[in-house]
């Protein structure tokens, strides 16, 4: 038996293994069933060149929860040790940077990536156990089997070992403030997160199985007992697309999701050699028209090995809405999400996601338009989203992203443009785009709108405000305005202001009349020479103020604080209306017509509620007699 000292340069290496990476330790699982998937692989590949000639058919790999003994074993079929071996990947760990690793972290507390920056992947045993055992047997001819122990200090002891089968055998001794460790559930739990998709076969106990036994009539139900395998080694992401269903893709999200009972809409298959390898699967789930920015949709794999579900600043934030998976060996597995963020591989990797997303959107568009249109409601937030934070998306959307009519047709800003430019430029010759957020709320303006033969289009999404900013700032002598901002004479205006029919003493009278009952706090009057039979009050809301108010809601917008404002409006008196002269002239209630006439201008716009309302009906019949 041959004893000795790890090659470290700081004795207290273990409890700061323990103390530095506590708050990840499950990961020790992750890690050791990797190296056990690394080993198995590697035999495959000596197998695949001819250097080894046995059978792999049902190569595997096991753990094993020892309750009793306190045991947890993780047992592959791979290529194996050699006591030498042993001692350059076991003993002569790198550890000549420790000092940097006290150091850089000793002011950090608990950090989940520092494993990797040290090569210490089996060391994170130690994180649960007070001592592990190693045996193992190589795959080379006469190679004799070690056992391998050491108890969390520099010191180990190798010997050899009465093994007899190729592989290695990792024992753990559970430490009694890692006993949690011990319950089958908490390990098959671990399994399924971290290796659901490893590309071995990874046995957790046994189940047992139905199958029929005999034939004909003397059949019947047996059961059986089969090995319990936790994942699967071939997930769709690692085949080809060609090889590939619809219903393959479908039964693997209900495979990554399986609380998720609804379809996606479709997906994008993620394939990619140069500069860097990706593979992977994204789906387009249905979505409400909430910004709904909710994470951990996408898991993050590094050759099937699950690294994490917050791929915030690995993925554009608007593609976080997606669901599925992204695999690259070219994303660190050990390291700390900071560290991934900064990583240049991973940057050029968030860049051609958004790249491949944009492409296949653009497919869609051009091969099935009907189809895109039909699901445009449930993937425009993306688009939108995507359009205000990323130039490179926005220069590839804008040539599908959609703009829907109030009749339901569906344009891009392009088509929309061309189709309107005759009817919307105004006398100054700028393009006046109308859009409603509303349809029924806003119905009254957009009545008038259509009245005059203009178009509408329907902006819902949450992100409008800052969408139309976008827009105006990428189309040169374009305006956008929501219907309700002012009267559709105002909006587009396309001659002179007309002649008013009263005299401006008369306005001025009239105007004093109103603004003795409109609450000033809330209502700024504008007198306003319209047709004779648009309504006699008008509630709009100035488009500048409310968009500011809007994009302060969701964020930007340059005027922080903005949404604690009231709510202010403009009302547009028509005074060419003939109620207007009524009020001039009437001798009593002057304050009755220009409340009524006020409430029904709020009643247009959904603003009449509670007290204001029953005093609106009681006023209403006092009038009507």
């Amino acid at each position: 038996m041959t004893k000795g000292t790890i090659n470290v340069t700081v004795e207290n290496i273990f409890p700061l293994i323990k103390k530095f990476l506590y708050s990840d330790h499950e990961i020790f699982l992750r890690e050791l069933v990797s190296n056990a998937t690394d080993a198995t692989l590697k035999l495959k590949h000596l197998a695949s060149i001819g250097e080894f000639k046995d059978s792999l058919d049902n190569v595997k790999i096991e753990v094993i929860v020892d309750k009793k003994k306190k045991q947890i074993k993780i047992i592959d079929q791979g290529i194996g040790m050699t006591a030498d071996e042993v001692k350059k990947y076991i003993n002569e760990i790198a550890f000549s940077g420790a000092e940097e690793f006290l150091d850089k972290y000793k002011d950090k507390g608990d950090d989940p990536g520092i494993i990797g920056h040290f090569g210490l992947g089996f060391y994170s045993a130690f994180m649960v156990a007070d001592k592990v055992e190693i045996i193992s047997k190589s795959f080379k001819e006469d190679a004799e089997a070690i056992h391998w122990t050491c108890d969390g200090s520099p010191n180990y002891s190798l010997e050899k070992s009465d093994k007899t089968d190729r592989g290695t055998e990792i024992i753990l001794h559970v430490s009694d403030d890692s006993k949690d460790f011990l319950e089958d559930s908490k390990i098959e739990g671990l399994l399924v997160k971290y290796n659901k998709f490893m590309p071995i076969p990874i046995k957790f106990g046994t189940r047992e199985e139905t199958k029929k036994v005999g034939e004909g009539d003397k059949a019947k139900d047996e059961k059986i007992t089969v090995d319990h395998i936790i994942n699967n080694p071939n997930p769709a992401w690692t085949k080809k697309p060609s090889d590939l269903q619809d219903e393959d893709y479908k039964k693997f999200y209900h495979e990554l999701y399986p609380m998720q009972f609804a379809e996606p809409l479709f997906n994008i298959h993620l394939n990619v050699d140069y500069p860097f390898h990706l593979t992977g699967i994204l789906y387009f789930p249905k979505l409400s028209s909430n910004l709904d920015m909710q994470k951990d949709r996408i898991q993050l794999y590094q050759n099937q090995v699950f690294v994490t579900d917050n791929v915030e600043g690995i993925v554009p934030d608007f593609l976080q809405m997606l669901k599925g998976v992204i695999d690259s060996p070219d994303i660190p597995l050990n390291v700390s999400r900071s560290y991934l963020q900064a990583d240049g591989a991973v940057k050029k990797i968030a860049s051609h996601i958004t790249k491949k997303v944009a492409d296949k959107l653009h497919a869609n568009f051009k091969n099935s338009r009907q189809d895109f249109e039909k699901n445009w409601n449930d993937i425009k937030v993306i688009i939108e989203y995507g359009m205000l934070s990323e130039p490179k998306f926005y220069e590839k959307a804008k040539d599908f992203a959609l703009f829907p009519t109030l009749d339901g047709a569906y344009f891009t800003f392009d088509e929309f443009k061309e189709k309107v430019k005759d009817l919307q430029t105004d006398k100054d010759g700028k393009l006046v785009v109308l859009y409603a957020s509303d349809k029924d709320k806003q119905h009254s303006y957009i009545f008038d709108a259509k009245a005059k033969g203009y178009e509408v289009i329907l902006l819902d999404s949450p992100i409008v405000s800052h969408l139309i900013q976008k827009l105006e700032s990428e189309n040169e002598n374009t305006t956008f305005v929501r219907v309700d901002a002012d009267h559709i004479e105002n909006l587009i205006k396309k001659e002179d202001p007309k002649i008013s029919k009263l005299s401006d003493e008369d306005k001025e009278k009239l105007k004093t009349i109103i603004e003795e009952v409109v609450p000033k706090e809330t209502y700024s009057v504008q007198m306003e020479a319209l047709d004779s039979d648009a309504n006699p009050f008008i509630i709009t809301q100035p488009e500048f103020m409310r968009r500011m108010k809007e994009m302060s809601a969701t964020g930007g917008g340059g005027m922080m604080g903005m949404n604690n404002f009231p709510d202010m409006y403009n009302l547009v008196v028509n005074t060419n209306n003939d109620l207007m002269d009524k009020i001039l002239k009437a001798k009593t209630n002057k304050e009755k017509y220009v409340n009524q006439a006020l409430d029904l201008a709020k009643l247009s716009q959904n603003l009449l509620k509670g007290e204001a309302l029953t005093n609106f009906i009681k006023r209403s019949f006092e009038l009507m007699k």
